[in-house]
């Protein structure tokens, strides 16, 4: 509980009605890891509550913000099913807006003019360094006369902070959250040439967009405590918060390139991972259900509660994420991934044949460029290049025995993996070989590679003459009487 001279906010329980959540990004970049994070949360929470999820673009930074990162943006979102319900809002356009209400809280008397100039502010900077102690701005404007205004002098309009007790949030993840009111600043909400700062304009737009519970990173705590000053000199309603701890590298440093943290394009351009895949990863990282770790986008609609998001940080781990990849990639359509991975095969590419053969590459695969390297040998052009390995099982009497496998599965009626395993089984038994002795050698000669799915999936999938010619290529021509 707080003190006397507290505010609290209360977050909702159970099952709020009309929930509205929403996800802001700034267009400085790419959206990265723990922003996708933060917008599959909103969207899950809305969707569990039959809610509504909006997206915001806080393009206020003019300096910064560029029509390639909001394209960037969409596009990530696009690919994981998270753009917004309704047209995104576009922060910098409500500019005026936020400038009316700046108003109101001046003429309420809940905010005032401030005419310290740059000097001034950085000498009371430096004077709180040199003595070791917080700045805490103390502007004799806050309480003057407006007579005592000058005139035509540049101005900021700060935020009357309050200054004495405590304030609580009731946070949905952190619990209750406690700060002294004189840790409060007197922020600035309009700058000297009158736009809006972040911290009034993101308060007004959650507002006008009736958003009733702000899900983001916990970076943005105290910055609750700030706004709250806005929305209570508004009279506005408070929102619900839920601040989720931010993503950390394996080794529990902060979350930099070298862990992962990269655009969510880099994951499926570069690394040709599974948008269900990272649905799934993402959810894991601070939220569960249970043991389960393999959930559905539909499974965590229904599931999806903000009080069981942890309080402590999570840790990426990009191993996991390519085993989780793995598993969705067996469980995908089989036309799907032939399309997908098409696009990663230089050259003209059979999409009827890689999905026909997707069945046993994917088996093999974590990734889609594991995919599109486990494909490449049906479709590269005779004569086959041979990597190191191969180059070495095709010995002089591997050749040779490569034209006796010739001779023996043209043989062969009805090219379907029984019927050729039957018949190269048989030749193994009569020349008291291994199958693999046959199987090594084929192999090389089928893919150019000593890896790749089943020899006679191989087989099958490349056809007779394909397959025939392949290994006619490679092998020495059978004496008489050795076929």
């Amino acid at each position: 509980m707080a003190s006397a001279g507290s505010s609290a906010v209360t977050g909702h329980g159970g099952k709020p009605a009309g929930v509205v959540t929403r996800f802001a990004p700034s267009p400085t970049g790419y959206l990265h890891i723990g922003g996708a994070r933060t917008a599959l949360f909103n969207w899950l929470f809305a969707r569990a509550n039959a809610g509504k999820y909006l997206l915001r673009i806080e393009d206020t930074d003019r300096a910064r913000s560029t029509d390639e990162a909001i394209a960037a943006i969409h596009d990530g979102l696009g690919w994981l099913g998270l753009g917004g319900d309704e047209a995104p809002v576009m922060q910098f356009a409500r500019s005026a807006r936020h400038g009316e209400v700046a108003a109101a809280l001046l003429a309420g008397g809940h905010a005032y003019r401030c005419y310290l100039t740059s000097e001034e502010l950085t000498a009371r900077r430096e004077a709180a360094q040199a003595e070791r102690r917080p700045f805490r701005l103390v502007s004799e404007w806050r309480d003057a006369d407006a007579s005592a205004a000058p005139a035509g002098v540049p101005y900021v309009v700060r935020i009357k902070a309050p200054r004495g007790g405590e304030t609580t949030i009731d946070d949905l993840v952190q619990g209750t959250v406690t700060v002294s009111n004189a840790e409060i600043d007197d922020f600035v909400l309009l700058r000297s040439d009158g736009t809006p700062t972040y911290m009034l304009a993101v308060v007004v737009d959650d507002h006008d967009m009736g958003v009733t519970h702000v899900i983001r990173g916990d970076d943005h705590l105290n910055n609750a405590f700030r706004q709250l000053a806005i929305i209570k000199g508004m009279g506005w309603d408070v929102p619900a918060y839920a601040h989720i701890p931010l993503i950390h590298g394996s080794d529990g440093a902060k979350l930099s390139k070298r862990h992962g943290a990269l655009g969510v394009d880099a994951y499926r351009d570069g690394m040709g991972i599974l948008p269900e895949a990272m649905l799934n990863y993402l959810l894991r990282l601070g939220w569960g259900h249970g043991d389960d770790e393999i959930i559905s986008r539909e499974q965590a609609a229904q599931w999806f509660d903000i009080a069981d998001v942890g309080k402590g940080p999570s840790r990426f781990d990009l191993k996991k994420l390519e085993n989780l990849n793995g598993h969705y990639l067996r469980e995908a359509d089989d036309l799907r991934l032939a399309a997908l991975v098409a696009q990663r095969i230089a050259g003209r590419v059979d999409t009827d044949l890689l999905a026909r053969a997707m069945p046993v590459l994917k088996v093999r695969a974590r990734d889609l460029n594991e995919l599109a390297a486990g494909a490449g040998f049906l479709f590269v052009k005779r004569p086959l290049a041979l990597d190191a390995k191969a180059e070495a099982l095709l010995t002089a009497e591997a050749r040779d025995l490569l034209g006796r496998i010739a001779a023996r599965l043209g043989a062969v009626t009805g090219w379907t993996s029984e019927p050729l395993e039957a018949s190269l089984k048989a030749m193994a038994e009569e020349l008291g070989l291994g199958l693999g002795k046959l199987a090594q050698p084929l192999r090389a000669a089928l893919t150019g590679q000593a890896n790749s799915p089943g020899i006679f999936d191989v087989l099958v999938l490349l056809g007779r003459d394909e397959s025939l010619a392949r290994i006619a290529a490679q092998a020495l021509l059978p004496a008489p009487g050795h076929a």
